[in-house]
């Protein structure tokens, strides 16, 4: 298994073994929903100031948009140290981000 680039994915070490995630437009709207907000402005300001569930609802929708669906169900009860996941959330808006604006 193995990130696509191409498609925006990233690959993280998460509850013992690498997982793919990536920022799809589902997950988007489901990460906009979960905290509350509307837009990638709002959506950015949100994203500063992170409770430990919200962590939890971002990762899930980009661990589903990875297609990586079991643990995301599971990811209140897996054993994901809090640094690593906070990693992964960032290491997937960057992937999904173009090249300059990185």
């Amino acid at each position: 298994m193995g990130a696509n680039g191409a498609r925006g994915e990233a690959a993280a070490w998460l509850a013992g073994a690498e997982r793919t995630l990536c920022l799809t437009l589902g997950a988007l709207a489901e990460i906009e929903t979960a905290l509350g907000v509307t837009g990638f402005g709002d959506l950015a300001e949100r994203m500063r100031r992170l409770s430990a569930a919200d962590l939890l609802a971002v990762l899930a929708a980009l661990l589903r948009g990875g297609g990586e669906t079991d643990l995301a169900k599971g990811l209140a009860g897996a054993a994901v140290d809090p640094h690593a996941a906070a990693e992964a959330v960032a290491k997937a808006f960057a992937a999904a981000l173009p090249d300059g604006e990185r």
